[in-house]
């Protein structure tokens, strides 16, 4: 069918929808596979991922010849504004909104930093068909949702080439994916209520060492909430990448933390850190800026001085034995005292 001219038939893209969606709801409308669709544009050979990451002014003019549609909503199927750091974090196809058209993928739903539709308002759902509400609990999302506004709207920032300042989330990502103690099985807190003998046939699980990582000190909500063994997260930016749902808002909430008080939030992961974590956790910090870091240096010895104090007090203080001189002995009674 490859011609010239428009298309008798031209979906128009939906709200918010990516390029790559319209191209796949328009290709079953012509009985063609979506790279002869492409081909029908004039598109042979490209892959559409790579086109709706960058579209050069060419290749979008053969989609508006053949389509009719403006630039501006060809262009604005793409992520041509994005940096290209931020092209490992577009998702395929792993969050949906319920209210949302099967066969429409939105562009924000492929940000892992996004966890409501902004047509809809739902809340996105994984592959399993899961909410975050229902897998965190309301009152544990109500806590982590102002946090996670401030994370998102500075990674939205950071992916547009906006706020690269000294402290942004590449380095802020590094400290809460550091592994600040050393592994170990899962706490009598983290395991589930089992008999004896589910314990002896689970005794792998129950022995099986845990990567600890900075984010459940700056995200307790995630600590509380999140399944033991699939607590680590990936390092850095491949945590947002490529880690779950709930993993993404953890990280998302604990940027928005350390943004709002990164100070005070540094020295919590010092003072809960084993010595070897605190090795790693300064070499993340090591790229923070120095203003930060010398505010952290000065606050730490007072805090680690009123830890120090304060789990002193909450130890029971053993009654010394006086060595004055009694009166009255033990075994003389009162009665018998003239």
């Amino acid at each position: 069918m490859i011609g010239q001219g428009l298309l008798p038939v031209v979906f128009p893209p939906d709200a918010d929808e990516r390029l790559s969606s319209w191209i796949a709801r328009m290709a079953p409308f012509y009985a063609m596979t979506v790279p002869e669709f492409l081909a029908e544009l004039g598109l042979f050979g490209r892959d559409v991922f790579d086109l709706e990451w960058r579209l050069s002014e060419g290749e979008g003019a053969q989609i508006e010849a053949r389509t009719g549609l403006s630039p501006r909503v060809v262009q604005g199927m793409t992520f041509g504004e994005l940096i290209p750091k931020a092209r490992m974090m577009i998702l395929r196809n792993r969050y949906h909104c319920p209210m949302c058209p099967v066969d429409v993928q939105s562009k924000s739903a492929a940000l892992p930093w996004a966890f409501r539709c902004p047509v809809h308002g739902s809340d996105y759902q994984d592959t399993t068909g899961e909410a975050l509400p229902a897998v965190l609990g309301a009152k544990r999302m109500a806590t982590a949702e102002a946090p996670a506004k401030v994370g998102a709207a500075v990674l939205d920032a950071w992916v547009q080439g906006l706020g690269q300042g000294d402290l942004g989330p590449v380095e802020i990502l590094a400290l809460l994916t550091t592994r600040h103690r050393r592994a170990s099985p899962p706490s009598l807190s983290e395991q589930p209520r089992m008999s004896l003998q589910t314990r002896r046939d689970f005794h792998e699980f129950l022995t099986t060492p845990i990567i600890r990582q900075a984010l459940t000190v700056v995200v307790p909500e995630y600590d509380e909430a999140a399944p033991v063994l699939t607590k680590p997260v990936r390092p850095g930016l491949f945590g947002l990448a490529q880690g779950s749902l709930l993993q993404a808002l953890a990280l998302t909430v604990g940027i928005g933390r350390v943004v709002e008080n990164p100070v005070d939030q540094a020295i919590s992961i010092l003072l809960k850190s084993d010595v070897d974590g605190q090795m790693r956790v300064r070499d993340a910090l090591a790229t923070w800026p120095l203003s930060l870091r010398r505010r952290i240096s000065a606050r730490l010895w007072r805090a680690q001085r009123d830890e120090r104090e304060r789990q002193s007090a909450a130890k029971p203080r053993k009654r010394r034995q006086s060595n004055e001189f009694r009166r009255v002995q033990s075994h003389e009674y009162r009665s018998r005292i003239s």
